[in-house]
């Protein structure tokens, strides 16, 4: 037998019968929708201006990151899901986020005195993004990693990262709501790092979880 097709005849294998995987995907990306918001809700909140601050294109630029951070990494890890899946030829989507906050960040270097450079990336609210986008995420990070066992993902620990991105884009989006820190600089730092929390923590747990 080719190797392809034993890769494919154990993936086949390797799922829960009767359960179709673009079902599981879709319920995952519900139930993390739901528990996402639960949390939100629950526990912050949209901001008290949030009506006022949705006029301006800061704020508005951290949605446009945080979704395409979601976007790019769920659909790149619904493909790694495959054994067959060349990451090397994949991962460049990826550059997308980080391609808009660079640009957002080197437009607000241009438009700001460079003595208030440290005050914006600083914020006020660094600690409170560090907890809560990984506490919004890690509900969304344990479905999406399930979601894994019904494929056959080769390289999981990888797979367990981009899960990690995309649970961290998800979580980032809601706390971008409530956070009152809209320079492209702060959020270039502390969303950063919050979700690269949940990336380490998907890449640390798919290779237990999601092992076929």
């Amino acid at each position: 037998m080719e190797t392809d097709k034993l890769i494919n005849a154990l993936a086949a294998d390797s799922r829960p019968p009767g359960v179709p995987l673009p079902l599981v995907w879709t319920g995952a990306t519900v139930g993390a929708m739901v528990i996402a918001t639960t949390v939100f809700f629950a526990m912050l909140g949209p901001r008290a201006d949030i009506a006022s601050a949705s006029q301006t294109l800061r704020f508005l630029f951290k949605f446009v990151v945080t979704i395409a951070l979601a976007a790019s990494a769920f659909g790149l890890l619904q493909i790694l899901a495959r054994p067959e899946a060349e990451p090397r030829r994949l991962l460049s989507c990826l550059a997308i986020a980080p391609a808009l906050l660079a640009g957002g960040v080197g437009a607000e270097l241009v438009v700001l005195s460079p003595d208030s450079w440290s005050a914006r990336l600083v914020g006020t609210n660094s600690l409170i993004c560090l907890t809560f986008i990984p506490l919004i995420g890690i509900g969304p990070l344990a479905l999406l990693l399930l979601a894994l066992r019904h494929g056959a993902p080769s390289r999981p620990t990888l797979a367990g990262a981009i899960a990690g991105l995309a649970a961290g884009g998800m979580a980032a989006t809601y706390y971008a709501a409530h956070c009152t820190d809209d320079s492209p600089l702060f959020v270039a730092t502390w969303y950063t790092i919050a979700v690269m929390l949940l990336a380490l923590l998907g890449a640390l747990a798919a290779p237990r979880v999601a092992r076929w």
